[in-house]
């Protein structure tokens, strides 16, 4: 099949003085690279420098490029590979957009934005679901919103899909694209079951210690686990070094909590919020019960290093054609925080998989199946 009648990506990326710079630079670069025949997805990311120019940006894009569907958010950051100078870049604290086109099957995607819950869902899309069988949802999250993680699980359910993405990070307003420039709740887009997709989870913390038994707790404060000192478990499953230390162990240290009948292991990570030497109880960053498990994890360089390129190496095993775009969404904990500078994680994406057009954001939390992480980065590529 020629490319005018196949699926095609296209991304571009740039930075400017202001909102203006920035969208032209981006549009210029696609125009260069050659936007597909009959595009008509975009998806839009931005630095919070710009949150306040989002409509803008989106108004100037469509109008360039004549595509008038769009998804996106704003994040702290920002990732592009594509069209660009250089090919690659990481966006952080200064203006910058990262724009990706698609060509996809004119009902191979239903955008949605922020609605009524799951009855308000299914009227609007209901009909669209039961037809096309969504596989993927790309789904952009206000952290605000009370009951995001409750109306994942309703999103997950009401569609079939299984959803990436993540939570808006900005210190400058939380705005989304879906169409238009929304707030609140979920929005985003749902890929149909014949759209060619595969994901993969990469953790940024590793276990210090085995599964363990929260025997005494209230909401986040923990007293006991395996039925000794919550803090006297925590001292030793991090280290006589650390141990000496508690405000550092504060810093990278954190409490995980494991997937029931997961078969990788996998856990999903919140903070140690904090830690009472006294009576020897630390706080967790979520609500636990006596009967809960938990581990203790580690967040370091070289450990999340470690797993993406295991997580790349095993969706490059599962693709059987070639990927023709991605999005990726990373955790505010990871970048050039974790990594260091110039793009570290595209460079291991690009190592792995080949250079891809891809477009992504850091997160305030990162969407996966129907839960919410943290400090990890959710790859998702289209074949």
């Amino acid at each position: 099949m020629s490319e005018s009648g196949s699926v095609a990506f296209r991304a571009a990326h740039a930075t400017g003085r202001d909102w203006g710079q920035a969208a032209k630079g981006v549009c210029d670069a696609l125009d260069s690279a050659g936007l597909p025949e009959g595009a008509n997805l975009g998806f839009l990311y931005v630095t919070d420098h710009l949150a306040g120019d989002l409509g803008s940006v989106l108004t100037f894009l469509r109008s360039r490029t004549g595509i008038a569907q769009w998804v996106g958010t704003t994040g702290l950051g920002v990732f592009a590979a594509g069209a660009g100078d250089p090919e690659r870049a990481e966006y952080f604290d200064r203006p910058a957009v990262a724009a990706m086109v698609a060509r996809l099957p004119s009902d191979g995607f239903r955008v949605f934005a922020p609605g009524d819950g799951p009855d308000g869902f299914r009227r609007s899309h209901g009909g669209w679901v039961e037809a096309r069988r969504p596989l993927l949802g790309l789904v952009h999250a206000d952290p605000r919103a009370p009951q995001a993680v409750e109306q994942l699980s309703e999103l997950a359910a009401a569609s079939g899909a299984y959803l990436v993405g993540g939570l808006t990070s900005s210190r400058a307003g939380f705005p989304q694209v879906a169409e238009q420039v929304v707030e609140g709740g979920l929005s985003g887009v749902l890929f149909a079951g014949d759209v060619g997709v595969a994901t993969g989870l990469s953790q940024g913390c590793s276990p210090i210690g085995p599964v363990r038994v929260v025997t005494e707790a209230e909401d986040g404060v923990v007293a006991t686990i395996d039925d000794r000192p919550a803090l006297d478990v925590l001292k030793e499953d991090m280290g006589e070094l650390l141990a000496r230390d508690l405000k550092r162990a504060l810093g990278y240290i954190h409490v995980a909590l494991p997937i029931a009948g997961s078969d990788t292991g996998d856990y999903l990570v919140r903070n140690l919020v904090g830690i009472d030497p006294a009576r020897k109880l630390i706080g967790v960053g979520a609500e636990l019960e006596p009967g809960d498990q938990i581990l203790f994890t580690r967040r370091d360089h070289d450990a999340a290093e470690a797993d993406l390129k295991r997580m790349l190496a095993s969706l490059g095993k599962r693709i059987e054609r070639p990927i023709k775009g991605g999005i990726y969404v990373s955790c505010v904990a990871r970048g050039p925080h974790l990594f260091g500078e110039g793009a570290q994680e595209l460079g291991l994406i690009d190592d792995a998989l080949g250079e891809i057009p891809l477009v992504g954001f850091i997160a305030n939390g990162e969407i996966c199946r129907d839960r919410l992480y943290g400090y990890t980065g959710v790859l998702t590529v289209f074949l």
